[in-house]
């Protein structure tokens, strides 16, 4: 994806925040105007913002560890879990279990429980269950599935999170800061950007704006995981180099 432009974001939407009695003091850096009541979001700020958290994301992507996106909300559900499932990555889009970060052990008993129902379902002893108990062991999966669906790889902890509206995600917010993991952000005008270490100014709640900025930021990631695949042939065709030498090495002493 090309690097966006101004007329990109404007074109989308992203300058547009909330009404200004909605406004959060804190977002001021990030606001070019007030038009008809509405807060105006400096898009050239939103440009910075947005190629400084590419930078970082594509520095963490490149060592190999994993960025966990978090949206629930209606409008953002489907095109994060979208582009995280492109580029492989974790997400939570339908509701955010307390305790995900902070107590990531017990996060992971449900999955081995998730997993091993759906060994289960594959199995012929699940065929020979009576209807009533195949129907419970379903909706037991489907259950689990609907909201640890997206994290069912994740063996540990994600290394960054990428959220769209801080407000609604103020839990998943906390625990990162309470682990120290990094927070990559939309955060609209309603919100306080001092909440993330990568705010990115922009509207969070229009349909274009969001799939815009979160294509933005999964271009970064793609970026970030090619440049490790690129690391790795070359520490491969090093290896095989310094191989080469030493048979050679050896064969013109012999």
């Amino acid at each position: 994806m090309a690097k966006l432009e101004y007329k990109d974001l404007l074109d989308a939407g992203v300058h547009f925040g909330h009404l200004t009695r909605k406004w959060d003091p804190r977002m001021s850096p990030y606001i070019f105007m007030e038009k008809n009541g509405i807060h105006i979001i400096d898009l050239n700020k939103t440009l910075v913002c947005l190629d400084e958290a590419s930078n970082a994301i594509k520095q963490i992507v490149r060592s190999g560890k994993k960025v966990m996106f978090v949206a629930t909300k209606k409008q953002a559900k489907d095109l994060v879990a979208t582009e995280a499932k492109r580029l492989n990555m974790p997400f939570v889009t339908e509701r955010w279990l307390g305790g995900m970060l902070t107590n990531f052990a017990t996060i992971r008993k449900s999955l081995k429980k998730m997993s091993g129902l759906d060994k289960l379902m594959k199995e012929e002893a699940y065929k020979n269950l009576a209807k009533k108990e195949r129907l419970m062991v379903s909706r037991q999966k489907d259950k689990m599935e609907d909201v640890l669906g997206g994290i069912a790889d994740l063996s540990r902890l994600p290394a960054a999170l990428f959220i769209v509206d801080i407000k609604r995600e103020h839990i998943a917010i906390a625990e990162a800061k309470k682990l120290g993991i990094p927070v990559f952000a939309l955060v609209d005008t309603n919100s306080n950007p001092n909440e993330v270490d990568f705010p990115i100014p922009a509207n969070d709640d229009a349909f274009k704006s969001v799939s815009l900025l979160v294509k933005a930021f999964g271009a970064a990631i793609e970026e970030g995981l090619s440049e490790r695949k690129r690391d790795k042939e070359d520490a491969k065709l090093t290896e095989e180099e310094e191989a080469k030498k030493a048979v050679d090495a050896a064969e013109t002493k012999d």
